[in-house]
């Protein structure tokens, strides 16, 4: 943190009381919490952006899209559209943003993908569907307390954990640190591959300071595969330019080092929407290492926009290649939390067994 962020200290204060009440209101009641009709598992954070909501999305999608029928609903943000959606074949970034489409272009078929900025109304809607899915992930809810789920995940980073954070507009918290208590688990996100259990331990120490007694607390690591080509065919050459509109790139940025040359990194603001201009500094970067036979390396959620926005003519031109993230958990940790899943979200008798 900046230090004159302090000057911004009273309006966090501000902020605070502004929150707390609202919770105080959830908590007691006076505001209502609706039960999802739907067995749900909410994925969310205290800190604006960049904790790996999306990812760990996909990770549940994976782990139980083939044993039911799932489907996300999350704001889209970003999108220049207002309302209830259903993604579909003519989506686009900018038609229901660029998680929600990332989720779509992935996975088509296997599921199904809403937005919608009022949650309690979007489910209310999801459930007229010919088939209403069996599980609902809610990406980016975790202030969105008109909706309550069977099981609320919490992520925070290990690069900058809330309880290291201050408040908007000071620091990056929606809310109080101690809003970490009403997770059911808590995931520190985007660790490194090999962090001992020291270090785990230290980082619960910290984490319990602010939540009850016995929450989870597990640990996961963004995993990177090899890097696919995409528009024209064309040889990888680990001469790399990275381009990326993305909250947080230096993870990504640490592995490509590690595992290529990288030349050059383009970073454009999180939910960046491409245009013509940024092409033509692209063009600029590629000529000035043309020598080194440079390719372009970007993200899932960077290629969708990438692919939508501009012409074929460019992609003949320049060799990109996209880099598929997953997240990553130890076998004791992804066993924990499918135990926890099974439990509370996917009991029987959510389905009128």
């Amino acid at each position: 943190m900046h230090r004159l962020a302090f000057i911004l200290f009273p309006f966090a204060l501000i902020f605070d009381l502004i929150t707390r009440i609202r919770n105080y209101l959830y908590d007691r009641g006076y505001l209502k919490s609706q039960l999802s009709a739907i067995p749900a598992i909410l994925v969310g954070n205290l800190r604006v952006g960049g904790t790996g909501k999306t990812p760990m999305v996909e990770y549940l999608i994976r782990q139980y899209h083939s044993s039911y029928r799932t489907a996300t609903l999350s704001r889209g943000y970003g999108r220049k559209t207002k309302g209830f959606i259903k993604a579909g074949k003519v989506s686009f970034p900018e038609g229901i943003g660029d998680e929600p489409y990332q989720i779509y272009q992935k996975f088509g078929n296997k599921l199904q993908v809403f937005v919608g900025e009022d949650r309690r109304a979007a489910i209310e809607q999801i459930m007229d569907e010919v088939q209403p899915p069996e599980l609902l992930l809610l990406d980016d809810a975790f202030q969105h307390r008109s909706v309550k789920t069977h099981l609320n995940i919490l992520l925070t980073t290990y690069q900058a954990p809330f309880y290291e954070d201050f408040l908007l507009p000071m620091g990056r918290l929606r809310e109080s640190r101690s809003g970490a208590n009403r997770a059911d688990v808590i995931i520190v996100s985007k660790c490194p591959s090999r962090i001992s259990e020291e270090e785990k331990n230290t980082i619960k120490r910290k984490i319990g300071s602010y939540i009850y007694l016995g929450q989870p607390i597990l640990f996961s690591c963004i995993g990177y595969g090899k890097p696919e080509t995409w528009g024209r065919k064309a040889e990888f050459s680990g001469q790399v330019v990275l381009m990326t509109g993305i909250a947080q790139v230096d993870a990504l940025e640490s592995f490509v080092k590690a595992n290529y040359t990288l030349l050059e990194s383009m970073r454009l603001d999180d939910h960046h929407q491409y245009k013509e201009s940024d092409f033509e500094k692209l063009g600029l970067v590629l000529a000035k290492h043309a020598r080194a036979n440079p390719v372009v390396l970007t993200t899932e959620k960077d290629a969708v926009k990438v692919k939508s926005f501009y012409p074929e003519g460019f992609i003949r031109e320049i060799p990109i290649f996209v880099i598929p993230i997953q997240v990553e958990f130890s076998t004791e940790d992804a066993k924990t939390l499918n135990q926890i899943i099974q439990q509370k979200v996917l009991k029987k008798d959510h389905f009128g067994e």
